[in-house]
């Protein structure tokens, strides 16, 4: 029996609002809980910071955003947009690049939002303080949260819902490498959640630490301005060395130790003289405002049990999470996790039993573990992000994704492994118009 449910988003970023999309097309009456006084989440700049530049700091003031002023796609805009609602080609007054900058994004979201009337469903400046379940009841769930008004203070709501999808992002809360000696060392020490802008770090001789695109960017945007920038990576390939066609830049092995002289020394016994050390080393999850009573957790930055990394199975489908999973093609993920959801509660797609998705669960962890994966990567979906895509769209009831976004992905994911600088610049357009146009063809 097909069945309209009473459910809570929250957030109003890319997450949230394909949620509130697919949630309302399936009939369900929708409610969108957003802390700001915009959507777009993450992809919203702000240039503020936090007090405390390595994020760590429990009593700061948190910005949610951790863009820098000149963060473009790393995937190109083929790829940016749902699997119905593809991101536009160009526009006028817009970005021609093919891997456009942060703004492009957010206005993409912004008309998706008005495209899908899906802004009236947002309760702006309504921060969400709790989400706890009314009497043990999986259906039934209470939010706390307040609203920032202006002159007249804060003001307390309480609303009920039957389910809730849980879209609050994850790149808010940094991940720090724990170094030996970092406690005496006299340098500036920043996570990448707080770099806005190069100029800051002109003249000083910079530690770069991690080897994803946060590092891959900053690394080169930091090098316009800084007297010499050095990447130290946990790549059991990599040698210390001067980066080809980069006069200031080299790559290390990862961080051995530091020591109250400035030093820093790398693993292979070399060492530079530094001034900052930049952490790029990702995010925890975090969901301060959920009270489970230890039915789901995070361990090791692990969020689990999770269900195909949405339904936890003592309290699905009334609870779910939608965007956990990394190292994906980010929009066509949530839009298919969006798309489950939505018809699971409606009643037209089943889910196993309980014992049965714990079941799944425990053996995916040991599978992890077998393959040597450590639990905090327990939700990069790497190249399995096919795989996971396909499985997502059958259970939803819909054709197989195109294969081409998949070699698509494939190529994005080697060129920044291979730190191959300028590839999007680089990137052949009319060779992928010539791939999606030959597979739409059969």
């Amino acid at each position: 029996m097909v069945q309209s449910v009473h459910v809570a988003v929250i957030g109003a970023g890319a997450a949230g609002l394909c949620a509130a999309r697919e949630l309302m097309r399936e009939g369900h009456t929708v409610v969108v809980f957003e802390k700001s006084d915009q959507i777009g989440g993450t992809w919203k700049y702000d240039p503020l910071t936090e007090s405390d530049p390595i994020g760590t700091d429990p009593t700061r003031e948190v910005v949610h955003s951790s863009l820098y002023l000149s963060l473009r796609t790393n995937l190109p805009r083929q790829l940016m947009g749902f699997l119905d609602y593809p991101f536009p080609e160009n526009r006028e007054n817009g970005d021609p690049r093919t891997f456009p900058g942060h703004e492009e994004v957010l206005w993409f979201l912004n008309k998706f939002a008005d495209d899908f009337g899906i802004r009236e469903l947002i309760r702006f400046n309504r921060e969400v303080l709790r989400i706890e379940r009314v009497d043990g009841r999986n259906d039934k769930w209470v939010i706390q949260s307040k609203s920032r008004g202006g002159g007249g203070g804060d003001s307390l709501f309480q609303d009920f819902f039957q389910a809730v999808v849980v879209c609050s992002g994850h790149f808010t809360e940094p991940r720090i490498a724990q170094i030996p000696g970092i406690e005496k060392w006299p340098g500036f020490q920043i996570h990448s959640h707080n770099y806005r802008v190069p100029e800051p770090f002109r003249n000083q001789s910079v530690v770069v630490i991690g080897f994803g695109p946060s590092a891959f960017d900053i690394s080169r945007d930091v090098a316009r301005v800084a007297k010499e920038v050095h990447i130290a990576t946990r790549n059991p390939n990599v040698k210390s060395a001067k980066l080809a066609n980069h006069d200031n830049i080299w790559q290390h092995p990862m961080v051995k130790c530091v020591s109250e002289d400035g030093l820093v020394v790398f693993e292979d016994g070399s060492s530079v003289s530094a001034d900052v050390i930049f952490y790029c080393t990702g995010y925890k999850y975090n969901y301060p405002f959920l009270e489970t009573n230890g039915i789901v957790t995070i361990d090791g930055n692990r969020v689990g049990p999770l269900y195909k990394h949405v339904f936890p199975p003592a309290l699905a489908p009334w609870l779910s999470f939608i965007g956990i999973p990394e190292k994906a093609i980010i929009f066509q993920k949530l839009e298919l996790q969006s798309k489950w959801v939505a018809r699971v509660l409606s009643g037209k797609v089943l889910i196993p039993t309980e014992k049965e998705m714990m079941n799944y669960v425990e053996e995916y962890y040991q599978r992890l573990e077998n393959i040597g994966i450590p639990k905090h990567r327990t939700h990069y979906l790497y190249f399995e992000e096919v795989g996971y895509s396909q499985w997502l769209a059958k259970e939803s009831g819909l054709p197989p994704v195109d294969k081409w976004r998949e070699s698509m992905y494939a190529e994005c994911m080697k060129k920044i492994g291979n730190m191959e600088d300028n590839y999007r610049e680089q990137w052949d357009n009319a060779y992928w118009e010539t791939i999606i146009k030959g597979e739409s063809s059969h």
